[in-house]
């Protein structure tokens, strides 16, 4: 009878240390739990920056006529723009660059018979880096009445951009933040817990984009100089315990 007693009580305590060690186990690999969110802050704002810049040339089969030509362009570009209210100290001239032009020869068979000179071209580009960009924008549209004082202008679009960048992109992260936080809030609240200690926060690509221009998101981060009205935006990704 007390061989059979002992078998109990020992098969019991079998039992019972399988039972804590089963939640031992468990118990070590169950996480606590947690909720991941992510915020979006996002807002409008209009370039305070315009760059803008163009290019001129002359030719000729002289090099020194050719660059007193460009010379002369030069001065009617200058004048031009200095009554289109741009100051001489606004604009950024780019050094000379000098192509020497050919043609190539061909005998009467069609046999390619090398290169002849026929002259020199000689380029210079100017930029227009300013913060009174509705004026700009009017030169750059306006720049072809100089091929009436006899100044061919080759324009490139202009560049927008904005120089309170860093303060903006504080302000985006802030309601990326917030935004998330309280979508968090409203999880814990539905799902009957309460939300703890924030884990961990991360932050994802800042992105600019035009106002609608379809212009789509880059894992590099996307940012437009092509419009003066933009979009930025940013998320935010936030991990809090939950009660």
């Amino acid at each position: 009878m007390k061989q059979y007693t002992n078998a109990i009580i020992f098969g019991i305590a079998i039992v019972t240390s399988s039972i804590f060690l089963g939640k031992a186990y468990t118990d070590r690999n169950k996480k606590d739990g947690e909720i991941q969110v992510t915020g979006l802050g996002k807002t409008d704002f209009s370039s305070d920056l315009i760059v803008w810049e163009g290019s001129f040339s002359a030719d000729n089969s002289d090099l020194k006529q050719a660059y007193l030509t460009l010379e002369e362009k030069k001065r009617t570009i200058n004048n031009y723009l200095s009554k289109k209210g741009i100051k001489p100290e606004e604009l950024i001239y780019s050094a000379v660059k000098t192509n020497e032009k050919t043609k190539q020869l061909y005998t009467t068979n069609g046999e390619y018979a090398g290169q002849e000179f026929v002259g020199y071209e000689l380029t210079q580009s100017v930029q227009i880096e300013s913060k009174e960009v509705d004026k700009i924008e009017k030169v750059s549209r306006e720049i072809t009445e100089l091929l009436n004082q006899g100044v061919q202008f080759y324009s490139q679009a202009p560049r927008y951009y904005y120089t309170k960048l860093a303060d903006l992109k504080i302000e985006m992260i802030s309601k990326a933040t917030e935004d998330a936080r309280i979508r968090a809030e409203n999880i814990a609240k539905f799902s009957g817990g309460n939300l703890s200690d924030l884990e961990s926060a991360k932050m994802g690509i800042f992105q600019i984009t035009g106002q609608n221009s379809g212009e789509d998101y880059s894992w590099g981060g996307t940012f437009n100089t092509a419009n003066r009205e933009k979009t930025a935006s940013i998320t935010m990704k936030l991990v809090y315990k939950v009660d």
